[in-house]
This record gives C-alpha cells, sequence and structure tokens, in this order.
C-alpha cells in the first residue's frame, strides 16, 4: 500500500476516533454518573459491549496503518510522532481505561468512574494531537 493511502487511512482513523472520543469524553462518560446504582450494572456492561463494536475496528485500522507507514517508507518527525501517539493511545487504553471499566461492569463506584473520567483526557488529546498533526502533513 502505497504511502500516501496509508497516511490517508491513518488520517480518517485518527479523525472519526478524535470525534468519537470528545463525544464520549464531554456527553458519554460523566452521564454514567446519571444511571443510577440499579441499572449501572447491566448499562456498563452493554456498553463496553457496544464501544467495542464502534472503536475497535477503527482502533486495529489506525495502529495497522501506524506502523505500516513508517515501515514503507521514510517518514517526516511529524508522522513519526503521530505513531507514538497512537501507542500511547493504545497503552491508556489497555493499562488505564480497560481496567477501570472491568472494575465498573462489577457495579457503581464513584472513584473509578472519576479516575475514568480524567484519565480519559489521555486518549482525548492525543487523538486530537495526532489529526492536527496528521492533517498538517498531508
Amino acid at each position: 500500500m502505497p504511502a500516501e493511502l496509508l497516511l490517508k487511512v491513518n488520517l480518517a482513523c485518527s479523525l472519526y476516533m478524535a470525534g468519537l472520543i470528545w463525544f464520549v469524553q464531554i456527553v458519554h462518560y460523566p452521564l454514567f454518573q446519571q444511571v443510577g446504582r440499579e441499572a449501572f450494572l447491566d448499562y456498563e456492561q452493554r456498553h463496553q459491549r457496544l464501544t467495542t463494536s464502534v472503536v475497535a475496528p477503527a482502533m486495529l485500522v489506525e495502529l495497522i496503518a501506524s506502523i505500516a507507514i513508517l515501515l514503507v517508507a521514510p517518514a517526516p518527525p511529524l508522522v513519526w510522532l503521530a505513531s507514538a501517539l497512537t501507542i500511547l493511545v493504545w497503552l491508556s487504553t489497555m493499562v488505564i481505561q480497560v481496567p477501570l471499566h472491568g472494575k465498573l461492569a462489577k457495579g457503581f463506584h464513584s472513584a473509578p468512574l472519576k479516575t475514568l473520567v480524567a484519565s480519559n483526557w489521555i486518549r482525548t488529546i492525543a487523538w486530537s494531537t495526532r489529526s492536527i498533526l496528521l492533517l498538517w502533513t498531508i
């Protein structure tokens, strides 16, 4: 796959995820507190299942495109930085957000929810910055 196409795929995934993560950060995660303790367990489990189907394909394509573009042709420094931010997003997701969702899947707890909302800024800023870097590169 040519480097230009990989760059465009990267950008498309990044823009998609940036828009989605801003919605999650500003609207979706804060509304978790409004679900109520009785319905929270079911809500969180459904949230995990449904959200995975929306984010996993884009995240996987983004990761593959981020790695592939570095292997196909010499990449400018901004592309290297954008690819490093992809790794940051994955690390944050696997090390912080997934374990917090695991705790919340056992029932409502205020502390993990607050940590989830606060720590999600890592991904929000990373995807936003990736989008800007890739737009600038193109």
